[in-house]
């Protein structure tokens, strides 16, 4: 079993000043964006990475329940964990680490988490998995993929941790962060945003594969129904950094009393 908090002690002369982030991600402990991004928050932090062994890009909040998971190390010192994103927040939070981090961080992810995205992204999923046990989260995409701007990207994404850690939430807070690939960002365009809303999704690609056998492909993503100047497309379509708050309860409760209503014909307790 790994008793650790951080690889990266020895950057510090005196640690318990510092703060401690939980990083990870859905693209793979060896993705560009965790790596700066690691690297950054390193300056002001310490620092541990425990990420999937490979891409796990729309896994969701997905757990591993049929089979063991494993924990390794790298040689750069980061672990990775055979399994989701999901996988790697809970194992570090309920085996590896014997201290509790004061915020776990999400990405850099190669792509953008936008609208009902968030429902799918692995990335979204990590953080989601440290609030869920009452830690600060905050996770972070890039909105164009293959890396560009990053260094701009990891560089706005550290001000926002570090403004965190100097001034937490009251509350655990769960945020999804969109930065636009630009060569410069500055803290005044930052926006608050809601989510936005996506057309359903293209049908599927059907092929066949080398035996024969129907095999669909998922379709691209709907294209964008509500990028109102207040959401999270519309705030980056203005080249701005979009900052979503989101919170976990699907209860609908202007449905509530409708509901109650269409099951009180029937011979049950509603």
């Amino acid at each position: 079993m790994f008793r650790v908090w951080g690889f990266s002690t020895h950057y510090f002369s005196s640690l318990d000043l510092m703060k401690r982030i939980l990083v990870s991600n859905d693209d793979g402990y060896n993705a560009k964006g965790v790596e700066l991004l690691a690297e950054a928050l390193r300056s002001f932090a310490e620092v541990i990475v425990i990420a999937p062994e490979t891409n796990h890009s729309g896994a969701s909040n997905s757990l591993t329940l049929t089979r063991p998971l494993t924990v390794r190390q790298a040689a750069n010192g980061y672990y990775y964990v055979n399994g989701t994103p999901s996988d790697c927040v809970h194992i570090a939070l309920t085996g590896i680490l014997k201290d509790k981090p004061d915020l776990v961080v999400s990405g850099i992810n190669n792509g953008a988490n936008l609208g009902e995205d968030t429902l799918y992204s692995g990335t979204v999923a990590a953080a989601t998995e440290g609030y869920l046990f009452g830690i600060p989260s905050i996770a972070f995409s890039l909105t164009e993929r293959n890396w560009p701007h990053i260094d701009a990207a990891v560089e706005i994404a550290a001000y926002i941790v570090k403004h965190q850690l100097e001034q937490p939430r009251q509350a655990p807070c769960l945020l999804s962060v969109n930065i636009p690939p630009l060569p410069k960002h500055e803290p005044e365009n930052i926006r608050v945003s809601r989510l936005g809303r996506r057309h359903p999704s293209q049908p599927v690609i059907e092929a066949t594969n080398p035996s024969g056998e129907t095999i669909y492909w998922i379709g691209p993503t709907g294209e964008v129904a509500d990028a109102g100047s207040d959401t999270d497309f519309g705030v980056i379509n203005q080249g701005h950094i979009s900052v979503t708050p989101l919170r976990l309860d699907l209860t609908h409760y202007d449905e509530l009393g409708i509901t109650h209503e269409w099951l009180e014909g029937l011979c049950v307790n509603p």
